[in-house]
């Protein structure tokens, strides 16, 4: 029997249990991977709790990243074999496929290989936080060599990627937090500049770093009210990113604000890794950086499969650095 975390209904970590089933055969373009290890993401949590760009089909699986071996293909899969070892690349929608558990069934396409002998844990860490980073800062309107960018809560996955990121092309990063128990931690990351949120004026550090003229871009996973402050360091002609809109208060159907002169948009990976030419290029992109030691995916904690409830509770506390990770046993 296959184990598999799902709820049957919107709410706190509680809603979500063990379920097990007989697995069963990948389709066309699919594949099936004995998982070792399951990347905990903020969009997992805001999925369970009814709070994401789409609402779950209940009873629903959930999960994006996980790191395993191919144990079974669908009929014209020519991207893997059985006995390859794999990371996901998300591209899906957590209402098609989910990763939370120890046998699962993703699209073929959205596997990447990974050395055999390499750390699930670590590659279970890559793909979501790196892939973000790189289409936001890489693609489309890129950082140039110098510029300056604004991470906001900038110690979960995709703020640490994206310091490393930024300074592999050349930026300046400034991280942001709200504890200063992390600010040397983001130091120690790679962070040009750590601004403690609780303690210090967010838009005037800004402007003491960027000598007045503000950012070229900002990432901003929380959204909410103080979203109006971080459009307030945003060079002229720069823009910002709302990417995750943690804060409950977030309201899609409005949109978001026209401010003249800034670029000011809802982010999503999922054009980047749903698109074959961009999806390699960002694997491109990433893998290079891998491989010279310029990413290098900070672990938080992990958990057994079993406590997924548990990996939730401890993201939801705020107090993680790097990723969390659920991990399976045999």
């Amino acid at each position: 029997m296959a184990r598999e975390i799902v709820f049957a209904q919107v709410g706190g970590p509680d809603v979500l249990y063990i379920r097990k089933v007989d697995p069963v055969g990948p389709k066309a373009g699919e594949a099936r991977i004995r998982v070792e290890a399951i990347g905990v993401n903020r969009a997992d949590i805001m999925f369970r709790e009814g709070r994401y760009f789409y609402p779950p089909n209940t009873p629903s699986g959930l999960g994006y990243e996980a790191a395993g071996v191919v144990e079974a293909v669908g009929p014209g899969v020519t991207e893997v074999a059985i006995g390859d070892s794999v990371a996901v690349l998300p591209s899906f929608k957590l209402t098609d496929y989910g990763t939370y558990g120890d046998h699962v069934i993703v699209p073929a396409a959205d596997l990447v290989p990974r050395a055999a002998d390499s750390d699930p844990v670590v590659a279970a860490s890559i793909w979501m936080a790196y892939a973000s980073a790189y289409g936001a800062l890489v693609e489309g309107s890129p950082l140039a060599a110098g510029d300056h960018v604004l991470l906001i809560a900038a110690t979960g996955g995709v703020g640490l990627a994206a310091i490393e990121v930024a300074n592999r092309i050349g930026a300046i990063p400034i991280a942001t937090t709200r504890s200063p128990a992390k600010k040397q931690l983001l130091l120690d990351a790679g962070a040009a500049h750590v601004i403690v949120t609780s303690q210090e004026d967010l838009a005037q550090r800004v402007k003491e770093i960027t000598g007045g003229r503000g950012v070229a871009t900002a990432m901003d996973p929380v959204g909410g009210p103080g979203i109006a402050e971080v459009i307030s360091c945003v060079a002229p002609g720069g823009r910002l990113l709302a990417y995750g809109l943690l804060d409950p208060r977030n309201d899609l159907s409005k949109g978001l604000p026209t401010i003249p002169g800034i670029d000011l948009r809802l982010y999503t990976l999922f054009p980047v890794t749903g698109d074959p030419e961009r999806r390699r290029g960002a694997i491109e992109f990433i893998e290079a950086g891998l491989a010279d030691g310029a990413f290098a995916p900070v672990i938080d904690r992990t958990f057994d499969l079993s406590d997924a409830a548990e990996a939730h509770r401890h993201m939801e506390a705020g107090t993680q650095f790097g990723k969390i990770v659920l991990t399976v046993r045999r």
